[in-house]
């Protein structure tokens, strides 16, 4: 069914208030592909089909529409169906959307539900919002490593309508340190009659709650994990991070690496539905910064004025000097921010990679500089084409040097490398351009300044 379709359906539903039309429609259509059109409702529309839709299939729904809009249903919908809501929705994706709420809205919720899932919403909510233990869900199945990989498979059965998978199963010791796991394949592959502890996997990958929230989105990929466990302080088992969070994590820290990357402050929700005056405010500090930075290139052109006026062939190759050194540090900076935040590169790395950029950035240099150099024999004659030939070996280098070691920087300050953005890039490979490209002349030409 398309999206136009889905949107008719949920219209005729909401007209009717026939929560069989509704029922029926959650199980012909996945619920990624109803919330997704859910936008086109206003939040009352939104509330009175979620009304009309099984508890169940309720919660599941409600867990792919966007965080902001969830917060906004939440004061539509009266206690009851309030407090169903929460207790049918995954650990996290109720802990999210309890640090959502006013402080009004918290403690109208809070009395509604039941002891022990008050208390996983406090334990959950508590994480900082770039740590691991905010994405992390409290439904997790355990086996005992005493018992047989029949009765291990009974334990899973009985846990399974609980629990966010049991595809993982973990074990602990009496203390509920984490001490090993089991998949549910090791179980049914197994004699029924064999101890579980002797055949899970022991010393098992794990992660910090405390830890950056990328980490566990790193050890998932790099081990190929269904879900990572996690342990707190003393090493006790508290949670697991599945790998559809982790997968959420990767696109979410992706999305904002690249904004920052642009130059963009961290924008909340949707592109398409932010105001203008947000967009405005998230862009606008980078780019006045930048505009003071540009004036050393300005300082440059004026410094070297003689030297212009002596061969005004000169400005013709500006642009594309200065651009050519930008283009290539933002080359180099972004493949590094994204090697540095894959973990592909450390900071220990940075001598390396230099000397590989060096190379690198020598050969493009050298390449761009013999194109470059026959326009240059064109526009002003050999020893033009030599200035420009020259300078575009060098700017070429220096920027990508710039780009390549600035991250290194940033997080050597314990900064986001990120944050080496390019148009910051740019500003400074222009102002370096500027500078050795008049300086590059006036020597080869024998230009006295001044």
């Amino acid at each position: 069914m398309n999206a136009q379709d889905l949107i008719f359906s949920l219209r005729t539903a909401l007209l009717s208030k026939d929560k069989e039309d509704m029922a029926h429609l959650t199980r012909r259509c996945h619920p990624a592909d109803i919330g997704a059109v859910l936008s086109s409702f206003t939040v009352e529309q939104i509330a009175q089909l979620l009304s009309l839709t099984p508890v169940e299939e309720r919660a599941q729904l409600f867990g792919y529409l966007p965080k902001e809009l969830e917060a906004d249903i939440v004061p539509s919908l009266d206690k009851k169906a309030l407090g169903e809501l929460f207790l049918h929705m995954a650990s996290d994706e109720r802990a999210d959307l309890f640090n959502l709420l006013p402080e009004e809205q918290q403690g109208r919720l809070l009395p509604v539900l039941a002891k022990a899932e008050r208390e996983d919403i406090r334990k959950l909510a508590a994480y900082e919002e770039d740590k691991v233990g905010s994405v992390m869900s409290s439904e997790y199945a355990l086996v005992d490593a005493k018992r047989t990989a029949k009765e291990g498979i009974a334990q899973l059965r009985k846990a399974a309508p609980d629990t966010e998978t049991i595809y993982q199963a973990y074990v602990v010791d009496s203390e509920r340190r984490l001490v090993g796991t089991v998949s549910l394949k090791d179980l049914i592959m197994a004699n029924e009659d064999a101890i579980i502890g002797d055949f899970m996997t022991r010393d098992p990958v794990y992660v910090k709650a405390d830890a950056p929230r990328e980490v566990a989105s790193q050890l998932i990929a790099k081990y190929d994990l269904i879900a990572l466990p996690v342990t707190n302080g003393g090493d006790k088992l508290v949670g697991i991070v599945t790998y559809d969070d982790a997968m959420d994590v990767a696109a979410e820290e992706a999305t904002t690496d690249f904004r920052k990357v642009g130059a963009v402050s961290e924008i909340v929700g949707n592109i398409k539905d932010a105001s203008i005056n947000l967009l405005y405010r998230k862009r606008v500090f980078w780019l006045v910064l930048l505009v003071f930075g540009n004036i050393f290139s300005g300082a440059g052109i004026a410094y070297f004025e003689d030297t212009i006026e002596a061969y005004i062939a000169l400005v013709f190759f500006l642009p594309l000097l200065v651009d050519s050194g930008g283009n290539a540090g933002s080359q180099a900076a972004t493949l590094m921010v994204r090697a540095m935040a894959t973990g592909e590169v450390m900071i220990k790395d940075w001598a390396k990679m230099l000397g590989k950029e060096f190379i690198v950035a020598g050969l493009l240099g050298l390449t761009m500089a013999l194109a470059v150099s026959t326009l240059g024999f064109w526009r002003g004659g050999p020893e033009i084409a030599l200035v420009v030939a020259l300078t575009m070996q060098i700017v070429v280098v220096v920027g990508s040097v710039i780009g390549m070691s600035l991250p290194f920087l940033l997080s050597r300050f314990k900064l986001d490398p990120a944050a080496a953005s390019a148009p910051l890039i740019t500003s400074i490979a222009d102002a370096c351009g500027v500078i050795i490209y008049f300086a590059m002349a006036t020597w080869i030409l024998d230009i006295p300044v001044g």
